[in-house]
C-alpha cells in the first residue's frame, strides 16, 4: 500500500509541476504560440521529461492526467477525440524517450551519469519523439495544411523547452551540491 501512495505522490507531483509549467509558458512565451499548443518555446517539454526521467510511469501518468486537464479545459474544450488523444500522446512520448534513454544511454535511476551531453540527446530525442507522434496524428485527422511549419516549430519548442528547464535544474542541482559540502567543510 505504501508503494502505491508513493508512485500517486509522484503522479500528483508531476501533475502540478506540469500544469505549472504551462502556465508560466502561457505567461512568459506569450507571443511565441505557433498554433493553439504548439509553441516556440515550450518549457512543458522539459517538465515532462525529467519528471519522467526521475519517477518513470507514476510520472507518465501524472501528465496523463494533468494534459487531460489542460486539454479538456484550456486547450480543445470542444474537441473531446482531439482532448483525449493528446493527453495520450504528451504522456507516451517522454516515457518512450525515458525507457530509450535508461537503455541506449544507460541512465542511473538516480540520473548520477546523466551528463550535460546525456541531456542534450535525452531532449532531441524526446523531442523528435513527440513531434513525430503528433504529427503524425494531425496527418491522420487531416490538418495538413501546416504540417510541416508545424512539425519545425514543435519540434524547435519541444528543444528549447527541455534545454532551459534541464539546463536550469542541472545548475540548480550543482551548485546546491556546492553549497552543502561548504557547509560540511
Amino acid at each position: 500500500m505504501e508503494n502505491i501512495l508513493d508512485q500517486g505522490k509522484w503522479a500528483l507531483v508531476t501533475m502540478a509541476l506540469f500544469l505549472g509549467s504551462l502556465v508560466v509558458n502561457e505567461w512568459v512565451f506569450t507571443n511565441l504560440e505557433f498554433v493553439r499548443g504548439v509553441n516556440w518555446i515550450y518549457l512543458p517539454a522539459g517538465v515532462r521529461l525529467i519528471c519522467t526521467l526521475l519517477f518513470g510511469l507514476p510520472a507518465a501518468l501524472g501528465l496523463l492526467a494533468g494534459s487531460w486537464i489542460a486539454c479538456f479545459c484550456y486547450y480543445f474544450p470542444d474537441d473531446m477525440l482531439r482532448s483525449v488523444a493528446g493527453g495520450i500522446m504528451a504522456a507516451a512520448a517522454p516515457y518512450l524517450a525515458c525507457r530509450w534513454a535508461r537503455s541506449a544511454l544507460r541512465l542511473q535511476p538516480d540520473l548520477g551519469n546523466l551528463t550535460a551531453w546525456r541531456l542534450l540527446i535525452c531532449a532531441v530525442v524526446y523531442a523528435v519523439m513527440n513531434t513525430t507522434i503528433h504529427h503524425l496524428w494531425f496527418f491522420l485527422q487531416g490538418e495538413r495544411a501546416v504540417l510541416a511549419d508545424g512539425f519545425i516549430a514543435m519540434l524547435t519548442g519541444d528543444i528549447a523547452g527541455s534545454l532551459i528547464v534541464l539546463y536550469t535544474l542541472k545548475v540548480v542541482s550543482a551548485l546546491g551540491r556546492s553549497l552543502l559540502r561548504r557547509r560540511a567543510a
